[in-house]
């Protein structure tokens, strides 16, 4: 099969390309500032070079229409109709308590993911375009909703519920959901199979470390507790988003500063982190290292408490589950930062991890960090978020 990926924001798509009988990705790309002056399509065709396009695209149904004159071009397409995509897979953000796996696509569905909006008011709305562009342009070919929270419905209600008023979880579903699920389950059970183990038998930590970054704790194949919450501000400091914090903080500021709850919030999401931490400096860890090293006090401040605020959540998941396995990184700094795993490992001795400075030194591939003999495993596994989504959709399908 091919299965079209979509990956829906509100001013961007990206996507891929996937045949599924071998993995092979046909081709994948980009369409940015849609609605927006100055639009522009980048598209790759496998085992070729990037083309980018400078394209004004006025509505996501436009870039959608782009998507397929690029993957049915002449020159540079790679199937010759539209009747070569076998189905599409879109990336949902949000689906509450209604999802807890993926779902083929009807109008019913649509109106449970319209009814999540509230949950996730700045990506759910441009999910929802981009799945309605490409029910306008593919009208017969079977669509599949993926969802980032799904993979979190599993876990118990002592750690989803709040410490807060029962009413707000029975009226409004206040709770913790957990982002990055799709990332977390492709990590989980990758590990698994390049550890030669079944998951079942296993408890994994996973980090996905990235701009924005989550933890969760997977026992038996089974995630039983994750950072992010209600929104993707909690848990872990981000690039640009706090983490947990004491709430108060929030009135105090507002009082000190004159801001009101939405100036607030902007800040804790675009402009604290380690970009706040840092007094500025960058949300980017490679910026960052390169300022430590050139002796920005405050940068190199802001890379270790970020390590330290991961490697107590890996502790933490390791009570969860009464032990670990393994801990495994992934996304772009997890894969690619060596300086960020060995800060975070520093603090993990006390489990039985030992970490070999050799095999850290990779980016992006996959293999064990740990030395040999180490009761705790360490490893690297690269995230293949489309590829995840593109296997769900054919399971559908």
């Amino acid at each position: 099969m091919n299965v079209l990926v979509i990956n829906c924001g509100s001013s961007s798509l990206k996507y891929q390309l996937i045949n599924t009988d071998s993995e092979e990705v046909l081709a994948k790309g980009l369409c940015e500032r849609i609605g927006i002056d100055g639009g522009m399509h980048t598209y790759q065709k496998g085992g070729s070079d990037k083309k980018k396009t400078d394209v004004e695209m006025p509505d996501h149904t436009k870039a959608v229409s782009l998507v397929l004159e690029a993957l049915t071009d002449p020159d540079d397409g790679v199937i010759d109709s539209l009747s070569s995509i076998d189905a599409v897979g879109h990336r949902i953000v949000h689906g509450g308590e209604k999802f807890s796996a993926s779902v083929l696509i009807d109008d019913e569905v649509l109106k449970a993911i319209e009814e999540c909006n509230d949950l996730a008011p700045l990506h759910n709305p441009a999910n929802l375009i981009g799945v309605n562009s490409c029910r306008e342009l593919m009208p017969e070919v079977p669509m599949v909703a993926v969802f980032d929270t799904a993979f979190h419905q599993t876990m118990p209600q002592k750690a989803y519920l709040y410490g807060i008023p029962y009413k707000y979880y029975r009226k409004y579903k206040v709770r913790r959901y957990g982002f990055h699920g799709t990332s977390h389950e492709y990590v989980a059970k990758r590990t698994a199979e390049f550890l030669g183990k079944d998951i079942k038998d296993m408890k994994i930590i996973v980090c996905h470390l990235g701009n924005g970054a989550s933890v969760s704790a997977v026992k038996e194949g089974i995630c039983v507790d994750t950072s992010m919450g209600l929104t993707p501000l909690e848990g872990l400091i981000m690039g640009t988003r706090s983490g947990d914090l004491d709430p108060a903080i929030l009135d105090y500021i507002a009082d000190k500063e004159n801001l009101t709850l939405k100036e607030i919030l902007t800040i804790l999401n675009k402009k604290s982190g380690v970009l706040g931490l840092s007094d500025g400096t960058s949300s980017d860890f490679r910026d960052l290292n390169e300022a430590a090293a050139a002796g920005n006090e405050l940068a190199a401040g802001a890379l270790e408490t970020y390590a330290y605020r991961v490697a107590k959540y890996i502790g933490a998941y390791a009570a969860a589950m009464n032990g670990v396995d393994a801990i495994t990184f992934t996304a772009g700094v997890g894969e690619n930062n060596v300086a960020a795993r060995e800060q975070i490992c520093s603090y993990l001795t006390y489990l039985g991890t030992e970490l070999d400075k050799e095999k850290n030194s990779v980016r992006g591939e996959e293999t064990v960090i740990s030395k040999d003999g180490s009761k705790v495993r360490l490893l690297v596994i690269p995230t293949d978020e489309e590829m995840s989504i593109a296997r769900q959709t054919v399971a559908l399908c």
